[in-house]
């Protein structure tokens, strides 16, 4: 029972507050990456190596967002943040690799080069660094330790005995 107690009462704290709202604008940002990659798979399905698609790698890229974004969601925890971070930032990253230089095929992995912007593209990078800023908030956050309250029931030691 005490931990259900305490687990409220740091949910409702300040930093409680913003860890749930740095949780939910991870998520969304996941969330949005999830559907904009799924939504364009399709047109991508053409682009590939003899190995892989193209699309294959963006349904595979919604499946992770889709995955990080409800982990973030659900769990507190840094492996959460961290899965996050991986996910968004990575994908983020390759985003802007592929915009900027023209990468060759390599291996399963087709040229993913594509030097234009368009409305999904700059909705997925905005949502990817949303979400990957507030999953390194949320590993900061976690670093800091967490003020220790005296308990009321343990005899304090500024406390004079007879």
């Amino acid at each position: 029972m005490t931990n259900i107690r305490s687990a409220q009462r740091s949910a409702a704290s300040p930093r409680g507050l913003v860890q749930l709202a740095l949780r939910l604008i991870c998520a969304a940002g996941l969330g949005v990456d999830a559907y904009v990659h799924l939504h364009l798979a399709a047109n991508y399905d053409a682009v590939r190596t003899s190995a892989l698609s193209e699309g294959q790698l963006f349904r595979l890229e919604a499946g992770m967002a889709a995955l990080a974004g409800v982990f973030v969601l659900i769990s507190a925890r840094r492996i959460a943040a961290i899965a996050a971070v991986m996910v968004a930032g990575g994908g983020l990253a390759l985003l802007l690799i592929y915009r900027f230089v023209q990468v060759k095929a390599f291996g399963p992995i087709p040229s993913m080069y594509e030097p234009v912007w368009f409305t999904e593209k700059t909705l997925t990078a905005w949502a990817q660094a949303a979400a990957t800023v507030a999953a390194l908030a949320l590993l900061a956050l976690s670093r800091q330790p967490t003020p220790v309250r005296p308990n009321r029931h343990e005899p304090s030691a500024t406390r004079r005995t007879p």
